[in-house]
């Protein structure tokens, strides 16, 4: 069985986001980048299937700048076989990247697509999920465990009343959740052996698929600080403050 997982590069999580003087996006100058969090998890899930033995090849895609092999890299030396970055400056949005994963997918034709349930920088929670639709698969979202078996995977999803298990047939999409698995840390060995693995680099252009921004940012801002917190003497003047900043009636 041959795995797809996707990678997004981000802003480190560790990192606070500043918001440009101009409300038009983030700042990301100078910024520390890495892997999105839940592509890690995804990454170790196709890793792990392999070790088991289910999926015989493990390919990580990526789509952004030329930097993004940085992340690809990452992937090769978390255990992936090969990489493909599709190269563009274009910003991407979720649609565009699923209409390249689907031409990804009709090249290297996987069973199983993986990739983080969203990015932690827009949150849009939408590229698997249009991914599945655009290429009529069986999705499951939000997995907190898979199993696969003759052909089928069960997985238990996290969803807000609990937990859900469905079963589906391969071909199928899964986005990951935080309690799947826990990333491993890239060894210094397998950090130098992702160097000899093979990347290989296409263009939006070149998979026949139009990237053109369907959306436009008009402004950008950070959340209102909270205000500072006052001392009360007792529980009636809590009240009256509560009631005269129109808290309660």
């Amino acid at each position: 069985m041959k795995v797809l997982v996707l990678v997004k590069r981000v802003v480190d999580y560790n990192v606070k986001v500043r918001v440009k003087a101009d409300g038009s996006g983030v700042d990301i100058a100078n910024a520390k980048m890495s892997m999105n969090p839940f592509d890690e998890i995804a990454v170790e899930e196709a890793v792990r299937l392999k070790e088991a033995g289910i999926a015989s090849e493990v390919i990580a895609v990526s789509a952004g700048i030329a930097n993004c092999q940085e992340t690809l890299r990452t992937a090769l030396a978390l255990g992936a076989d090969r990489a493909i970055l599709i190269e563009t400056d274009t910003q991407l949005q979720p649609l565009a990247i699923a209409k390249l994963l689907k031409a990804i997918c009709a090249k290297e034709q996987p069973q199983l697509v993986l990739c983080g349930k969203q990015a932690i920088d827009d949150d849009a929670n939408q590229t698997g999920q249009m991914l599945a639709a655009l290429m009529n698969w069986p999705q499951a979202t939000f997995a907190s465990n898979v199993i696969v078996a003759n052909g089928t995977l069960t997985v238990t999803r996290e969803i807000d009343g609990g937990l859900e298990t469905i079963e589906i047939t391969l071909p199928a999409v899964v986005t990951t959740d935080l309690r799947l698995n826990e990333p491993r840390y890239a060894t210094l060995p397998n950090i130098m052996k992702s160097k000899k693995k093979p990347l290989e680099t296409t263009t939006p252009q070149a998979l026949g698929v139009d990237v053109t921004p369907r959306l436009t940012t008009l402004n950008m801002a950070e959340p209102p600080k909270r205000a500072a917190g006052v001392m009360v003497a007792d529980v009636a003047e809590l009240v009256a403050k509560l009631r005269n900043e129109g808290v309660i009636a």
